[in-house]
């Protein structure tokens, strides 16, 4: 039985193949733009209560991010997105040359982590656990 690789992806237009790359480095920084955004709206209020809605946002454009590089590359390089955002995470968490650090010590700060991560983590390890059934569903036939 010949076929395509679960993860193999076919171009829809054949003529802009060589766009793909520049297509992920700039999903890759949109990652990084992500983290920064939401880091920066994490302590936002609704009045005078704290209203962290840059958790959702940064979880909703993570995983269309993630899908989005899945279109362009394979399962392994659609994480790098996620990448791009924990990279810009990091450098949020680095003390400016005043001492200031954007990153605050807060129960909102762990959220705004596993909240941006989790659902792209778990759309990832569903493509793969897929990818894995459909290539042992054809090993064994």
């Amino acid at each position: 039985m010949t076929g395509v690789a679960p993860d193999a992806v076919v171009p829809q237009n054949g003529k802009f193949a060589f766009l793909d790359p520049v297509i992920l480095g700039v999903l890759i920084f949109d990652g990084f733009l992500c983290a920064v955004l939401s880091v920066i709206f994490l302590p936002s209020y609704l009045g005078t209560t704290p209203f962290p809605v840059s958790i959702l946002v940064a979880a909703v454009v993570n995983l269309g991010l993630v899908i989005a590089a899945r279109t362009v590359t394979t399962t392994g390089k659609a994480a790098l997105p996620l990448a791009g955002w924990i990279a810009g995470f990091l450098i949020c968490m680095v003390g400016g040359p005043g001492g200031d650090v954007l990153v605050l010590s807060s129960p909102l700060t762990f959220l705004l982590l596993v909240g941006a991560l989790a659902p792209a983590i778990v759309f990832l390890f569903r493509v793969a656990s897929k990818a894995l059934a459909s290539i042992d569903t054809s090993k064994r036939s």
